[in-house]
């Protein structure tokens, strides 16, 4: 085996999930996911589908009618995009990694806004790229963007630059003017953006559809990727479908990685992907009101708590939190887990530049849950002693 891959560590939110899965009685707010289920008229295009048979293989990059749906979708947000723009892939990060082996290899510098999703920064590591981290900072609470260190770190000899906003696990979101610079700054050093929006939709300024994209201020023929699943906007986490969009030319190559990857997407899963785009302006409007009265229920509960440092995410779906005088996030969920039965993330899992943090994902489709948590938060931290 290859040391890289011996090396990889294993998800701390899983060892924390394994440690209460199978109790009944633990809230559980580890996951990035919803506890509502998918849509009943997603779930049942499916059904259609495999009614009918369609179990057979697909093209590579997605039916044609999902890619133009896709391109339909995203104009109705950002400047039109066409399909010959769009590859539709077997989850937002295989999408992901299909980008990195598109653009990186052995050696070739990637450059990773942090803390975030572990799986970013291991997909380029995997393909044997040195990744640099340059981590969000944390003021009066919140974390934002060193726009001056990133653009320092970003050189001629950076490959990539990896940015995923909104963000897993900080909720912090990229203002336009910072996206702009970004741009304009890997025109000149030549190196390929490639931005997890998966929360595009998952925004919460007022009067928004989406948080601000990429797509919003390059051309067609930009070095730019731009990675999204279905999985957040329209609760289909389990049914790993995602896209991408990027340069035609880029996307041809993505075909034929697909087919050395997943050779296609199921058929089935491409047809519930088309009813939940052709639903989803019915829908995805009452999600996010949904989640930003579950964000608005959690977070000023979490800052009444004693000793406690949050800030309100603009963005995604999580509260990222820490309590004053506790830096092992992974045992300290542990313990929230097997005394409280409190289920949240540890910070640790998204990079030493979040130890001491917790997240806890306010996905939820009755408030009320995250208030009983609250309450076992609050109980926990009395008993610790802060």
């Amino acid at each position: 085996m290859r040391s890289v891959i011996n090396d990889l560590p294993a998800s701390k939110i899983r060892e924390v999930a394994n440690a209460g899965m199978g109790r009944h009685d633990v809230l559980a707010f580890w996951f990035g996911e919803s506890d509502e289920p998918t849509p009943e008229f997603v779930r049942q295009a499916a059904i259609d589908s495999l009614n009918r048979g369609e179990t057979f293989y697909a093209q590579n990059l997605g039916l044609p009618e999902l890619r133009e749906a896709l391109a339909r979708y995203t104009a109705g947000l950002h400047p039109a995009v066409g399909p010959e723009r769009i590859g539709v892939t077997s989850s937002g990060v295989s999408a992901l990694m299909l980008a990195t082996q598109a653009l990186v290899g052995p050696g070739d510098e990637v450059v990773a806004v942090v803390p975030v999703w572990p799986n970013l920064t291991a997909q380029p590591a995997i393909l044997g790229a040195r990744v640099k981290r340059v981590s969000l900072r944390v003021r009066d609470g919140a974390w934002t963007l060193d726009l001056d260190a990133l653009l320092q770190s970003i050189t001629a000899d950076t490959t990539m630059l990896l940015v995923n906003a909104p963000n897993n696990p900080t909720g912090w979101t990229l203002a336009r003017s910072e996206q702009q610079a970004l741009l304009d700054h890997c025109r000149r050093t030549g190196t390929w953006i490639v931005a997890d929006e998966v929360y595009e939709r998952v925004y919460f300024a007022d009067g928004a559809t989406a948080a601000p994209s990429f797509l919003d201020i390059a051309a067609p023929e930009e070095r730019l990727v731009v990675v999204h699943s279905f999985s957040k906007s329209f609760l289909m986490t389990g049914w790993r479908l995602g896209w991408l969009v990027a340069p035609p030319e880029l996307i041809d190559a993505m075909g034929k990685l697909i087919e050395f990857n997943t050779s296609c997407a199921p058929v089935f899963v491409q047809r519930a992907g088309l009813a939940a785009l052709a639903g989803g302006d019915a829908f995805v409007p009452g999600l996010i009101r949904r989640l930003k009265q579950c964000r608005d229920t959690l977070i000023p509960g979490l800052a009444a708590l004693p000793g406690m440092s949050v800030s309100n995410p603009l963005g995604g779906m999580y509260a990222f939190f820490r309590i004053d005088g506790q830096s092992d996030s992974l045992a300290l969920a542990k313990r929230l887990v097997a005394e409280h039965g409190l289920g949240l993330a540890p910070g640790a899992a998204f990079g030493d530049e979040a130890e001491g943090w917790l997240r806890w994902c306010f996905a939820s489709h009755d408030p009320a849950r995250l208030t009983r948590g609250l309450a076992r938060l609050d109980q926990a931290i009395r008993a610790i002693g802060i």
